[in-house]
């Protein structure tokens, strides 16, 4: 008890409020308004295309495998443990070390490496957060001399997650000092306790397939990558396949991970639209003296929840159109199914939206990691690289990265549309009217795009 309360007064007490943006300070004066038409087009063009084409061989594409190499299973103990063993050290570092959040490694990890790097890894490779869990190797030491753990709920499903996610979404994106090291050590290091007694209660695997954020979301968007690994006696076949190729044939999902999957799609559209002229206009706030986070705490949480409730709500309605006018029933399931296309959008926002921050920010991790705690030491031969802010500013770097992310978002919806067209023909059973149960679904998808390219190109502050 003692413990829990000074946490507790250390949370609460007033500290300076550290916090940094990603290198957003242009503004791209190109002809937007090709860039909207052109990628709604795109994205309907693709949908009819794909009308045409026949299902045979879009399921062929699907199952192709080109075998690499096994990896055994047993390799994962090890990677386990240095994860853990890293993530001790980072929440050491941002205890002990300097409170400056370009300086301190555990933010730029967290919020640079992890979050946003990671995650891209995961979604265009597959899933080394397997062989990453921090929480994997620990819980096999505790299970040795414990008892057997108890079984997982099953009506639990994914809700945990659901709410995990929520938690940290508002932390991220609402909290007034996400970036300030020593606060963030004590939430990675209470959410790695929570997480590790979870475990030892339900079991490693079933709480990290449906109760632990990181590990579910994960595991989801890794669907997505050119990565298959399916086990093989002592361990994992590595194989290569087409992207989004292991989505084909994925079971749906219940309204607990479908509202997860979502979750994760309109925390980062809201945290592109919060920083907009728009957004900050209609809340009365004058963009040029942006007054910072407290300010806008209550209004940008109310935001982050209608942001989710609307994109959720649009989702739902779209597929049960869809479903009527295929003539069919079990929208339920029909959400659970359709909701994998989302994926790709997911991880087109990610790239779009975190880009700039990975370019930028990833520099000061490689240099706070060769100095984690301020000594004056240099483990890695980085820490007295210079950060170059030049990769993201001027003219031509600007065109060059703004270009990337409209592509990205362009290429996430055409991906998109053409999964929801298999997934479409598997809830129809072949069905002549599986296409015209696609339009709601892809009226979405293009209203989105159109969305995700004002983002880019709107004057943002903040």
């Amino acid at each position: 008890m003692r413990l829990s309360l000074s946490l507790l007064a250390l949370l609460l007490t007033p500290v300076p409020a550290f916090a940094h943006a990603s290198e957003r300070g242009y503004v791209l004066l190109l002809p937007t308004g090709y860039y909207l038409v052109s990628g709604a087009i795109a994205v309907a063009a693709s949908f009819v295309a794909l009308l045409a084409v026949p299902r045979r061989p879009l399921e062929k594409l699907a199952a192709w495998r080109l075998p690499l190499v096994s990896i055994p299973e047993g390799l994962r103990s090890w990677t386990g443990l240095a994860s853990f063993l890293v993530l001790a050290a980072l929440i050491a570092a941002g205890t002990f070390g300097s409170r400056d959040p370009l300086s301190n490694p555990l933010p730029l990890v967290v919020w640079t490496l992890l979050w946003v790097g990671l995650t891209l890894v995961q979604g265009f490779f597959g899933n080394l957060w397997h062989w990453l869990d921090p929480w994997y190797a620990p819980v096999r030491l505790a299970r040795a001399v414990l008892p057997a753990p108890r079984a997982y709920p099953e009506r639990l499903g994914y809700w945990p997650a659901l709410m995990l996610f929520g938690g940290f979404a508002w932390f991220e994106l609402i909290d007034v000092a996400p970036d300030d090291p020593f606060r963030l050590a004590i939430a990675a290091g209470g959410y790695w306790l929570l997480t590790f007694s979870a475990m030892l209660v339900f079991g490693h695997d079933a709480w990290s397939r449906q109760g632990e954020f990181l590990s579910v979301f994960f595991r989801l968007v890794s669907r997505l990558g050119i990565l298959d690994a399916p086990r093989i006696p002592n361990g994992r076949r590595l194989n290569i396949c087409l992207p989004a190729a292991k989505l084909w044939r994925e079971s749906p999902l219940p309204l607990s991970g479908t509202l997860l999957l979502l979750a994760v799609l309109a925390s980062v559209s809201f945290d592109g639209l919060s920083k907009t002229f728009l957004w900050l206009g209609a809340n009365g706030i004058n963009p040029l003296e942006f007054p910072g986070r407290s300010a806008m705490q209550g209004i940008n949480g109310a935001g982050l929840l209608m942001t989710f409730a609307a994109l959720s709500a649009l989702f739902l309605i779209c597929v049960a159109i869809g479903r009527w006018l295929d003539g069919k029933g079990r929208s339920a399931e029909a959400a659970g199914l359709l909701v994998w296309s989302i994926v790709p959008i997911a991880l087109a926002y990610h790239f779009s939206h975190y880009l700039t921050a990975l370019l930028v920010n990833g520099q000061y991790a490689l240099v706070a990691l060769s100095d984690p705690f301020g000594l004056g030491w240099n483990l890695f031969g980085t820490a007295y690289w210079p950060v170059s802010a030049g990769v993201v500013m001027g003219y031509e770097q600007a065109r060059l990265v703004w270009n990337l992310q409209a592509f990205a978002i362009i290429g996430g919806h055409v991906l998109a549309v053409a999964l929801a067209h298999g997934l479409a023909w598997r809830l129809s059973g072949g069905s002549g009217r599986a296409g015209l149960s696609q339009v709601p679904l892809t009226l979405l998808m293009i209203g989105y795009t159109v969305f995700g390219l004002w983002l880019l190109s709107t004057p943002t502050a903040g």
